[in-house]
């Protein structure tokens, strides 16, 4: 069974080579060692600076990305969410995050990182098998989601369509 530290840098280095998430789970089996304590050693790696990423289907590293990045803010319940993160993907963007305003805990943000239809089945599956609320459920559905996407045009094509949907969040839908 590797140290600590070694075991922190063979997690770091699996995240750099690594083109998908990697569950806590898989490195906890490879390392002999609980899920709990990889964890840990992620939790120190976010903590000396690493930019690691948790996202529902494992640890990812934050990569610099020639893609251009914006919020968009949008309403719906629960029923519309699928339609929602469909719409956005099959535009050409990625769902990074949905952050929500909390009354008590301020800006919470929940790391997505759904950029395809398969990516999307995913998510929903995992929702569902863990009867997951969402966390627009809240804030009345009123949430922002962060996207990356390649060009102007695609951010025109995601707010135009989110729109007739009723999905984008507008001040003259909404006052």
């Amino acid at each position: 069974m590797l140290d600590g530290d070694k075991r922190k840098a063979e997690i770091l280095t699996a995240l750099q080579q690594a083109e998908k998430p990697i569950s806590a789970t898989s490195f906890a089996k490879k390392f002999g060692v609980s899920r709990q304590i990889v964890v840990g050693d992620v939790a120190l790696l976010r903590a000396a600076g690493e930019n690691i990423i948790a996202t529902a289907r494992g640890y990812l590293l934050e990569r610099e990305s020639a893609k251009l990045v914006s919020k968009i803010a949008v309403q719906h319940d629960r029923s519309q969410a699928e339609e929602e993160l469909r719409t956005i993907v099959e535009h050409g963007g990625e769902v990074i995050d949905v952050v929500v305003e909390h009354p008590l805990y301020g800006e919470l943000v929940g790391g997505l990182h759904v950029g395809s239809q398969i990516e999307v089945d995913r998510f929903l599956e995992a929702a569902q098998k863990l009867q997951a609320a969402f966390l627009s459920e809240l804030t009345g559905g009123i949430h922002l989601h962060t996207i990356a996407y390649e060009t102007l045009e695609d951010l025109a094509a995601i707010k135009t369509a989110l729109s007739e949907k009723g999905i984008l969040y507008e001040e003259n839908r909404h006052s």
